[in-house]
């Protein structure tokens, strides 16, 4: 995760991380999950009797205080999360893979299309490229579908009570409460990942109190709304503020009409294309600081505009794999009865699995690991 460098968003990274583990739609922790029920636990009520005293000096009320916490609870399995966050150690041709799919670009032009005027309001009140803010959305949350249920207050007073992280989280958890206090949301409604990143676009409580907007006129600024409007608005106003130039693109692979403005040249991975980009990918940086993650959405946005695929290719993978050749062990795991997950070209622990089924009904040695060897086998 990129808690501590990035602007205020946690939702991509646990999305993509999803999807490179599983190849599936997967995203956010339910309540459903017995992991993500509050459970009893006496030191976490004598923090909470703590802090409700170090809340009431910030301004927060006794009305506020109560109501919130009214159903929060200690919450094991955000400690879980927290502790087993997997380093987002994918080579940018994964990352691209994924975020660049042909069902997150499908959807994106598909949302772009069914609030092409919200869009277009957007883009003219603060200058934002909308392919951009769809981008966003859909790196995300996946245009909504991914906004989190984990109670925030119930996740943030955990990750604060823990202490890992405390002065963080506990600054996270207040600036909730001022949401809740400001009148934005209710208790119930204010949900999110498990870390605390909450809406259509992710925002964490302190960002959330500093960006967020009420576009659409009616009181609230309202990011866990199903519309997406204020959300995609805040979004704009948070790149808008950091600087983005109105009219100018983020770059684009060398060579392509984008990179012509641009100036500084970028190879993220060795071998594979080259981007040149300009002030508005640092931009997308700040919501962000990761050079993988602005790719993914500078790419995605391009290719929701209309854009096609990379033109330059990446090396061959560890195993000697090219992406197509994943693809292929993928589309004939599947074939032969082996759920890999999408066809994406990312060997997460989905294709793994399936490798190792297929590998053990057909009396092979069981190691989940791809090979050519095993790639002609499913010819």
């Amino acid at each position: 995760m990129y808690l501590t460098r990035r602007a205020f968003s946690l939702g991509a990274i646990a999305s993509l991380l999803s999807a490179c583990a599983g190849n599936s739609a997967g995203g956010f922790s339910s309540v459903s999950d017995p992991a993500m029920r509050p459970v009893a636990n006496p030191a976490w009520d004598s923090w909470v009797a703590g802090f409700r005293k170090r809340a009431a000096t910030r301004g927060i009320s006794d009305g506020t205080l109560t109501a919130a916490f009214a159903n929060a609870g200690y919450t094991p399995g955000v400690i879980e999360r927290d502790r087993n966050q997997t380093e987002f150690n994918r080579t940018l041709e994964d990352y691209l893979a994924i975020a660049g799919s042909d069902e997150r670009v499908a959807k994106g032009r598909a949302n772009y299309a069914r609030y092409r005027d919200v869009l277009e309001r957007i883009e003219a009140t603060y200058g934002v490229d909308a392919n951009v803010i769809v981008a966003i959305w859909g790196l995300e949350s996946m245009y909504g579908e991914r906004r989190g249920s984990t109670p925030v207050v119930s996740s943030l007073s955990t990750l604060a009570f823990d202490g890992r992280r405390g002065v963080f989280f506990e600054n996270q958890l207040v600036g909730a409460l001022r949401i809740l206090q400001n009148g934005d949301t209710t208790p119930e409604r204010l949900t999110g990942s498990w870390a605390g990143a909450m809406g259509h676009t992710q925002f964490i409580p302190t960002s959330y109190l500093a960006y967020a907007v009420d576009f659409n006129g009616d009181g609230r600024r309202d990011i866990w709304d199903s519309d997406p409007t204020d959300a995609l608005a805040s979004t704009a106003n948070y790149l808008a503020r950091s600087g983005w130039r109105k009219g100018q693109p983020w770059g684009g692979e060398e060579g392509s009409p984008g990179a012509a403005a641009a100036t500084t040249r970028i190879q993220p991975q060795p071998g594979g294309p080259v981007f040149v980009v300009g002030p508005n990918f640092n931009v997308i940086k700040r919501y962000n600081n990761s050079t993988n993650y602005a790719l993914g959405v500078a790419y995605l946005a391009d290719r929701i505009a209309g854009a096609g695929p990379l033109r330059g290719g990446f090396p061959a993978d560890g195993y000697g794999f090219t992406a197509d050749q994943r693809k292929q062990l993928q589309s004939r795991l599947a074939a032969a009865g082996y759920d890999a997950g999408a066809v994406d070209g990312v060997f997460g622990d989905q294709t793994r699995a399936a490798i190792a089924a297929y590998q053990r009904q057909n009396g092979l040695n069981v190691t989940g690991e791809p090979s050519m060897a095993l790639l002609l086998r499913l010819q």
